[in-house]
């Protein structure tokens, strides 16, 4: 039976671009290499916080060799492969180049909003497609619909690769029936930065983090303390940073994160349309709180 690997800090990586709206690979190669010197566990690449649908196909594949190249079996990497159509992810999963990759990550269908016995045959056919772990996706924020907690018990149940959710949800509630009735071998990984200390109290093994790609050090350590049961300490940091944790989002994801790594002198500050660069007035605020906070 397939087993989760996917615990601690991961990092959902961004993708910087030039002033021209090119990818930078270099910006990409220190952003990662700083990750790894600085606390991360492991890697969530193209996906939502990477801007992945705004890609080409080449681009994805020369971003894809580049980091397994780079990080070299140093953390594990977990790739995105989701979509509204059931057949066509099955066909990337069986035909796609996932060399190097240790885990896919399938986002809950979106825009056509299917029932959860329809989200239960959806995940059941990819885990079926392929031999690496599966982490489900729910944010329904952005897809327009609920995992509810019976349907993702039931796949843990089922579908012996499908080792973890990735859980966005917003709904502690929600979070804690899932870990109340999971199999030992499924766990629950935070995809929200602002829930991700009460979601590790509540029995979550780690978190998918945006505001990791910029203070992956901080992040990491709050999550470490509290896998030692020093709350204390990691309830700390977690306040320390409550401030940033909204304006992250507050322009969208990844303009705020962006907007802190231009700052930091990682990266410029260049998104793809749709998306654009944080409001001036979020930008200033953020500022003001990296230099409050001695970042």
């Amino acid at each position: 039976m397939a087993h989760n690997i996917f615990k601690g800090l991961g990092i959902a990586l961004i993708t910087p671009f030039q002033e021209d709206g090119s990818v930078d690979y270099k910006a990409l190669i220190r952003l990662v290499e700083y990750q790894l010197n600085n606390g991360a566990d492991f890697f969530c690449i193209l996906a939502t916080t990477g801007e992945t649908p705004t890609l080409t196909a080449e681009e994805k594949q020369k971003i894809k060799d580049l980091i397994v190249d780079l990080v070299g079996g140093r953390v594990p990497i977990l790739m995105g492969c989701g979509g509204n159509n059931t057949a066509a992810v099955v066909e990337e999963l069986k035909n796609g180049d996932f060399r190097g990759i240790d885990g896919v990550l399938s986002v809950c269908p979106y825009y056509n909003k299917p029932s959860q016995e329809g989200l239960y045959q959806h995940f059941k056919a990819i885990a079926a497609a392929t031999k690496l772990p599966v982490v489900l996706y729910n944010v329904p924020g952005r897809t327009g619909v609920n995992l509810k907690a019976e349907t993702t018990v039931r796949l843990a149940h089922d579908c012996p690769n499908i080792v973890a959710i990735k859980e966005a949800s917003g709904n502690l509630e929600q979070v804690d029936e899932i870990i109340k009735n999971k199999p030992r071998s499924f766990d629950v990984i935070s995809g929200d930065d602002a829930l991700t200390f009460p979601m590790i109290s509540c029995g979550a093994v780690g978190v998918i983090s945006v505001i990791g790609n910029a203070l992956p050090r901080e992040f990491s350590k709050m999550i470490r303390l509290q896998m030692l049961g020093e709350y204390d300490g990691a309830r700390k940091i977690h306040h320390r940073f409550t401030d940033l944790f909204s304006l992250l989002f507050v322009d969208g994801n990844p303009a705020g994160v962006k907007a802190m790594l231009h700052e930091m002198g990682y990266i410029e500050n260049v998104l793809r349309l749709p998306l654009v660069p944080t409001r001036i007035s979020t930008l200033q605020r953020m500022s003001e709180i990296m230099k409050e906070l001695k970042i």
